[in-house]
């Protein structure tokens, strides 16, 4: 299977990854002839990547970062926790935290699981979901990849459990925004941003409140769009007056931001995602979390078509531990000419070669 952009390709390719809604219902089956109505409904549900059958890449596989049937668990305990609240309102007094909060600690337990079982390294793009609320897969999303970064630190388990559901309920606050203004596809005005920007507030007010809410689990709601030169929000804070929590939170928040399919643009690839992450190291976020986070994702996923540096151009079919941008890659063209025999490069052992561009037709 190949990685293809769903604006790209033409009616008649066939689907390679099966494409389910959060609730784990099947959308479009793996195996089916995308028509342009599909491929329509593709765009519109924000999918912008795919995999498609391809007769050089049958044999890739791509392995999935949690099990469907927990990543649909986890989605359904976010998605019904969020609307109750949201019914509920903020005016009156609720037990639904209260409530929920066995709940979200036993699927942050489970997916801490997963992920200290798979010594892969991550790759949601192979996890294809159509939501109805981008703040349920988002959160979920946000979860997985801060889990994966307090495991890369050493974290304890006592604090894993902590970031876990801290990041599962970092923008709780954003459901007590207007969702006209959360969800608008045009650019902001300045009074809606500053709405936007009021979710951690809103949040954190709400978290401090429960008994069964440790503080530290209300800051993350707080501080994670806070950064180390001061120009976050909502306190324009430092360095070492941002919780560690916040930090790692805020570096899953934005690359899974990027690399999401948004009403207003269109979803980055991972290594995107990585340089702009990378662009902040010095001034923006704590960079001993965003190497424990390079070490925890793949730049290249299985399936992208690359060209090297060298002018070779392939798919990547495996990826090397602990080296997201070093893949190995079957070479299907050298010389601008198709290869006879595609053959296999080590991205590891060959340093004397790079990637030099994504191709995504």
């Amino acid at each position: 299977m190949r990685i293809a952009s769903t604006k790209k390709i033409h009616a008649g390719t066939i689907l390679a990854q099966t494409i389910y809604n959060e609730n784990g219902a099947v959308l479009i089956k793996k195996g089916m002839k995308l028509t342009e109505k599909l491929l329509r409904r593709l765009l519109n549900n924000g999918i912008t990547y795919i995999y498609i059958e391809d007769g050089t890449t049958s044999d890739i596989k791509v392995d999935q970062t949690i099990p469907d049937k927990l990543r649909i668990e986890a989605t359904n305990m976010i998605k019904d926790t969020f609307t109750e609240l949201q019914e509920v309102g903020l005016s009156k007094r609720s037990y639904i935290i209260e409530e929920r909060s066995t709940g979200l600690k036993n699927v942050v337990e489970k997916i801490l699981g997963e992920i200290q079982q798979n010594e892969k390294s991550l790759s949601l793009l192979a996890d294809i979901f159509v939501s109805d609320n981008y703040v349920f897969q988002h959160s979920l999303n946000v979860t997985i990849y801060s889990l994966a970064i307090g495991v890369e630190l050493n974290f304890s388990k006592k604090q894993l459990a902590e970031i876990g559901v801290g990041a599962m309920l970092h923008d709780i606050g954003k459901m007590f925004i207007d969702p006209n203004i959360l969800q608008k596809p045009d650019k902001l005005t300045d009074e809606e941003f500053e709405i936007i920007k009021g979710h951690t507030q809103v949040g954190f007010d709400y978290l401090r409140k429960h008994p069964y809410i440790p503080t530290v689990i209300s800051h993350c709601a707080f501080q994670h769009h806070e950064r180390l030169d001061g120009s976050g929000y909502p306190r324009g804070i430092q360095e070492s007056e941002i919780h560690p929590y916040a930090k790692v939170i805020g570096i899953a928040d934005v690359f899974d931001a990027v690399t999401s399919s948004r009403v207003y643009r269109d979803a980055m690839l991972p290594h995107e995602g990585l340089e702009i992450l990378y662009a902040g190291a010095v001034n923006l976020f704590d960079k001993e979390m965003i190497e424990a986070f390079k070490r925890s994702v793949v730049a290249y996923p299985n399936g992208l078509t690359i060209e090297l540096s060298d002018g070779r151009i392939g798919v990547v079919i495996r990826q090397n531990s602990n080296l997201c941008d070093r893949p190995v890659v079957r070479i299907l063209e050298e010389n601008e000419t198709t290869v006879d025999e595609p053959y296999e490069v080590d991205l590891e052992h060959t340093v004397n070669v790079t990637i030099k561009e994504v191709l995504v037709e």
